[in-house]
């Protein structure tokens, strides 16, 4: 497989992995645009925070339920057409939003996002796997998870923008627009493997089967370390960008939409900046790739309680501080992906990483909700309040909890399993005196 690269041309390799990347970016634009629309929706939608947060509720549902069966279909019909559709699933969702003044239609609108989001990211990792060779894999996923965050950036500068001009219509239409965009050039560019290595598509497999797939991919202890750090790691940014960043720091700390704005711009750079260091420490140090994942959780958790106990409002550079934080938990959670490939085999891989991909997305929807409706407990009927943000917040440490005993509990088993290989993961502060005989596959 390592000499895909000497049989096509460079070139057109990174012709198809940039439009991939870009319809991805595009996804991501499409997920976070309500995220920056929070007011503006609470205005057009006359919608309480209880109902605010049921809209990304029910968009994180919908994809955090189609990630399995979006892996299934990977093997199935290929990576190119479910990028297809899932496209013209966003397109039409944010048609819908961008002309609807209903509550119902509304919900419709976010819920076409969320499963067409679904579709789009661990598809795209599959060309990325297709394509790339084995050794490069690893630092192409990160570098396309990444990459896809600048949609963020057109959520937040662009879009914010268009909402504050032209209004909700032009908005929402406009994003609509650059997802035909990224249809079309997918459709022109896209393959699902380099020429002359096959078919990417199998038959497809009987339900039995099936159920034999998921059972084996939950069942390995390398499948749910990587879904139990994906969820410590991803949530707290997710919710952050998705919902509650923009009302949090606009209504609960008294920023311009345009500073709010700023900062998820910051958010997103600090991203791409911390990839390739998590990148290169989880190369470097693949035994104790576990810890970097407790790292980031605890860093994260501390960020947040240095905010929420200080008077309200907080100083600028602790927001600024806590935004590069949060910054970090989309790269850790990647750490995710790599247990879901190193400890499945190739035929299961779609499955394992769609099962990692539920963890941080479950645990956001759990959040987002608890955040709107504490606001509403909280708050009054204002709801954005300082003090009621304060208390929101905390739901996210019991999910913190759940995440670092999960991680904790699981390492404990994949090092069992490790051990009966033959593989012994030494003390963490063992002097290092050679490099492993085998592959590190270790957490």
């Amino acid at each position: 497989m390592d000499t895909r690269l000497s049989n096509v041309n460079k070139r057109g390799l990174y012709v198809v992995w940039s439009v991939g990347v870009f319809a991805y970016l595009v996804a991501v634009l499409q997920r976070s645009s309500f995220g920056v629309a929070g007011l503006d929706a609470t205005a057009r939608f006359h919608a309480a925070p209880a109902v605010l947060s049921a809209f990304v509720v029910l968009q994180l549902v919908v994809y955090a339920c189609l990630q399995v069966p979006v892996g299934l279909l990977l093997d199935h019909f290929g990576a190119r057409q479910l990028i297809v559709v899932g496209g013209l699933t966003m397109i039409a969702g944010q048609l819908v939003l961008a002309f609807s003044t209903a509550l119902p239609a509304a919900f419709a609108a976010r819920a076409l996002v969320g499963a067409g989001d679904a579709l789009t990211f661990i598809s795209v990792l599959r060309v990325v796997n297709a394509w790339f060779p084995a050794r490069r894999s690893p630092l192409m996923t990160q570098l396309t998870a990444l990459l896809g965050q600048f949609g963020q950036v057109l959520s937040a500068i662009p879009l914010v923008a268009l909402l504050h001009g032209p209004g909700w219509s032009a908005a929402f239409a406009s994003a609509a627009g650059l997802g035909v965009l990224a249809v079309v050039l997918v459709l022109a560019v896209v393959r699902d493997r380099p020429p002359g290595t096959g078919s990417v598509a199998r038959p497809a497999p009987s339900l039995a089967l099936v159920g034999r797939g998921l059972r084996a991919a939950w069942g390995a202890p390398g499948t749910r370390l990587g879904f139990w750090s994906h969820m410590g790691t991803q949530f707290s940014g997710t919710v952050f960008a998705l919902l509650w960043g923009m009302p949090f720091l606009v209504a609960g700390q008294g920023l311009t939409p345009v500073q709010a704005s700023a900062l998820l711009t910051v958010f997103v750079l600090a991203g791409v900046l911390v990839a390739p260091v998590i990148g290169e420490l989880t190369a470097r140090h693949p035994m104790r790739r576990s810890w970097l994942v407790l790292t980031v959780i605890g860093v994260t958790a501390t960020a947040w309680t240095a905010v929420l106990a200080m008077p309200q409002p907080v100083p600028r550079w602790l927001l600024v501080a806590l935004v590069l934080v949060l910054a970090v938990g989309g790269p850790g959670s990647i750490v995710g992906f790599d247990y879901a490939r190193q400890f499945n085999p190739g035929g299961r891989q779609g499955t394992a990483v769609g099962i990692v991909n539920v963890g941080g997305f479950s645990a956001s929807v759990v959040v987002v909700l608890a955040i709107g409706v504490l606001l509403g407990a909280v708050g009054g009927p204002d709801g954005y309040t300082p003090e009621a943000f304060r208390v929101a917040w905390c739901a996210q440490y019991v999910v913190w909890l759940v995440a670092v005993v999960g991680v904790l509990r699981c390492r404990r088993l994949t090092r069992r399993q490790l051990a009966a290989e033959g593989v012994v993961v030494p003390p963490l502060f063992a002097r290092r005196r050679a490099r492993p005989a085998r592959p590190a596959k270790v957490s």
